[in-house]
């Protein structure tokens, strides 16, 4: 019988937002590292936040500032009361 893959209870959209939350001027490579990802995975989940809203990008010299809009709504439609903010809360404790 093969192995089946591990899984998480995190996506990866939600463990970089949770990275962010975490160290809002970190490096696209530290942010995939702490989130254990690949820095092409981490640049194209931080271009979905963004575009979604869900992220604030500001350039600040040579690097990049984040900001999380805790405010929207989660994507997924039955949890769609619940608010970002309200994750990385329960998530950060």
């Amino acid at each position: 019988m093969a192995e089946r893959p591990a899984w998480t209870f995190l996506t990866s959209h939600g463990s970089v937002l949770l990275e962010v939350t975490r160290a809002p001027d970190a490096t696209v490579r530290e942010i995939a590292e702490r989130a254990e990802l690949t820095e092409r995975q981490a640049h194209r989940v931080l271009a979905d936040l963004v575009e979604g809203g869900y992220i604030q990008r500001q350039r600040l010299g040579r690097r990049n500032h984040y900001r999380v809009n805790a405010t929207l709504p989660l994507r997924r439609p039955s949890v769609a009361d619940r608010r970002v903010g309200e994750l990385l809360e329960a998530l950060s404790r």
